[in-house]
């Protein structure tokens, strides 16, 4: 494990979204087609996991539109696991109190968004413990190793766990709709 501060995003391709591309939504549903086996008949399972998937990187309409790029995104609270897994705890104790029904979606949430953190962490620093340790880790560093950087994260090893990724979930989709095919409608 690497233990690199955040870098400044001219610092390198990384930077400009070398790290999960394209898995996280794909994620968020084999998460979601989990949760709802495990808890059938919880309705927005499968909408908490999509949801909880993606929203840590909203941060990127702050740094495009506001910060102009300059700090890197994961640098930003919705990139702290911590901060995911105490407002995952503050939201379980809420739901568990107001309307048990709620729980496992508000898990299905959580668990998600600590997914991003996890893929994230693979080819680009996320910090752990923030804000008690700025110190950051990732599995690999995704070097630019080609002028453009799409073809740096197309040929680096990390893309082919993305693209493993998507097809689990592409075919847990097939499945899904094959079965919705087959179970005969109750006519009443």
């Amino acid at each position: 494990m690497r233990h690199n501060p955040p870098r400044r995003s001219t610092d390198s391709a990384m930077n400009k979204g070398l790290a999960m591309l394209i898995a996280h939504l794909p994620a968020g549903y084999i998460l979601g087609a989990f949760a709802r086996n495990r808890w059938p008949g919880r309705s927005g399972m499968m909408t908490a996991a999509l949801l909880g998937s993606v929203v840590p990187d909203l941060d990127m309409v702050y740094f495009h539109f506001v910060d102009g790029g300059r700090t890197h995104h994961h640098a930003y609270v919705t990139h702290w696991p911590l901060f995911w897994a105490a407002a995952g705890l503050v939201a379980l104790s809420v739901a568990k109190w107001r309307d048990p029904r709620y729980l496992a979606p508000v898990g299905a949430f959580f668990a998600a968004a600590m997914v991003h953190m996890i893929l994230d962490s693979v080819a680009s620093p996320i910090m752990w413990l923030m804000p008690f340790d700025r110190r950051a880790l990732e599995l690999v560093t995704d070097p630019a190793t080609y002028r453009n950087w799409v073809m740096s994260f197309l040929l680096h090893w990390t893309f082919a766990l993305e693209l493993l990724i998507c097809t689990w979930a592409l075919a847990l989709g097939i499945r899904r709709s094959q079965l919705v095919a087959t179970t005969p409608k109750n006519s009443t």
